[in-house]
């Protein structure tokens, strides 16, 4: 069967570029070997939301007394809040097979393989088809980074797909990387009553990729929490202990060791792409770092083939797959769309409290030749923060001295992934510092402080 275009991985990258292809006229296929929906629905962004949800439902419980009401007794019920974020991610991995079937889009199921004269070899128990395409798009994702002396085995190290569906809470983890999926499943344990200790190699700590004072704000509110954060820090050996486990750590800057004990570690050191085992090498594909080579709309050095999503470099998120698989097919149909602007994309940390930032950080700014205005707002000076009991964060915003231009924002606090959208908006706009102080922003509300950062930036602002 011949095709205009064949997806290979249905993930966000994947289902959003079959769609827009479909609704641009084009006969699609979509070759997926496991759940429709790939990581981001099934084991990675829907999953451990529901997760994450449980845990602050839980918390909110906990701290009911904080907000005149009084509850007995409560407790977390491990194993119904795991079925519950599967139950979850199952009905959206559904919603997807609707979107497809609403579009006209053939589903292959099996392993797909790339061969020469733009054709998908698809296995499927042991049965092998042929499919033929004018295009194919390569969005087969990522899965958890292993470090060389550190091999998951979903026993003693395990990865975020273990970690989302353990039989059982462990009394004390381990966690390996302070990035989004480390502090994220580090807040969820630790809410359900594990002693959590996270080891990050760089000095920030916890989101040691963030701002500097983001970082700096979350190791206190973690630390306050009882989250240990090594920072400054890696993992030289794994061994098991009787029916413990023995971690040795190191100081990397001194050279110290220790040993701390847990009962299990979790791998969050990052994302590696799929690309292995598909094709690449036969067909010529160009790769760099297990990376595919691609332009500015996503073809790779062989005609007809494209990719997208956690396979290429740049930020492993699911909104930047999906940004770049529209792109992509919008191009493939003789459109004319623009090149992604990564330096435009949110990056979105949900644990609580929330973390969500866009553009350059202070340091990054300073490192381009900026001169900079700089504005903070805490939630503290909040009402609306006051009022919802989580005056935790601040707003932050870097502006250039010299037009105005929005080169960064960066928040901490509760909700602030539902307010990082207004500084994107703003900067694809180019909207200046001046014209966010004049932009009317409700009361009371969290993004406010969105306003009142802008408006301390220019020495303007009114409630601090």
């Amino acid at each position: 069967m011949k095709y205009d275009l064949i997806v290979l991985g249905s993930g966000p990258g994947g289902y959003v570029a079959a769609i827009r292809a479909s609704q641009l006229g084009m006969k699609v296929a979509v070759v997926e070997r496991e759940s429709l929906g790939g990581i981001c629905l099934n084991w990675g962004c829907i999953p451990t939301k529901a997760l994450l949800k449980s845990a602050q439902v839980f918390n909110y419980i906990q701290h009911a007394e904080d907000y005149g009401i009084e509850i007995d007794k409560s407790k977390a019920n491990f194993e119904k809040i795991i079925g519950r974020s599967r139950d979850v991610a199952n009905s959206m991995s559904k919603g997807i097979n609707f979107l497809f079937r609403k579009n006209k889009i053939d589903v292959i199921e099996g392993q797909g393989m790339l061969k020469s004269g733009k054709k998908i070899e698809v296995d499927k128990d042991g049965k092998k088809t042929v499919f033929e395409a004018k295009n194919i798009i390569v969005a087969t994702g990522g899965r958890s980074k292993e470090l060389p002396n550190l091999s998951i085995d979903n026993k003693n190290i395990i990865g975020y797909r273990k970690a989302m569906s353990l039989e059982k809470l462990p009394k004390r983890m381990v966690v390996i990387g302070g990035g989004a999926i480390g502090v994220e499943f580090a807040y969820f344990y630790k809410s359900m009553g594990t002693d959590v200790t996270i080891v990050e190699f760089l000095e920030q700590g916890a989101l040691p990729r963030e701002d500097a004072d983001i970082s700096k704000e979350l190791n206190k509110i973690f630390k306050k929490s009882g989250i240990t954060v090594r920072s400054s820090t890696k993992v030289n050996s794994v061994e098991e202990k009787g029916k413990s486990l023995s971690v040795e750590i190191e100081d990397v800057k001194k050279g110290k060791k220790e040993t701390l004990d847990c009962d299990v570690v979790l791998s969050a050191a990052g994302i590696a792409p799929n690309t292995e085992n598909i094709g690449l090498e036969e067909l010529g594909v160009k790769t760099e770092n297990s990376m595919i080579v691609v332009d500015d709309f996503y073809r790779t050095n062989v005609d007809g083939i494209f990719a997208i999503g956690d396979v290429i470099p740049g930020p492993a998120l699911a909104h930047v797959a999906s940004a770049e698989g529209i792109i992509c097919v919008e191009k493939m149909a003789g459109e004319s769309p623009n090149p992604l602007d990564y330096n435009n994309i949110p990056s979105c940390t949900y644990c609580t409290p929330e973390v969500a930032s866009v553009g350059y950080t202070e340091t990054a700014a300073k490192e381009k030749g900026y001169e900079i205005k700089v504005g903070k707002f805490p939630f503290s000076a909040s009402g609306k923060a006051k009022a919802a009991g989580t005056p935790e964060g601040f707003v932050k915003v870097i502006f250039d001295a010299k037009y105005g231009e929005w080169l960064g924002c960066h928040m901490i606090g509760n909700n602030v992934t539902e307010i990082i959208a207004e500084a994107v908006s703003a900067r694809k706009l180019e909207t200046t510092g001046h014209e966010i102080i004049k932009s009317v922003h409700p009361h009371p509300t969290m993004s406010e402080a969105v306003m009142e950062a802008t408006a301390a930036a220019y020495d303007e602002v009114i409630h601090l």
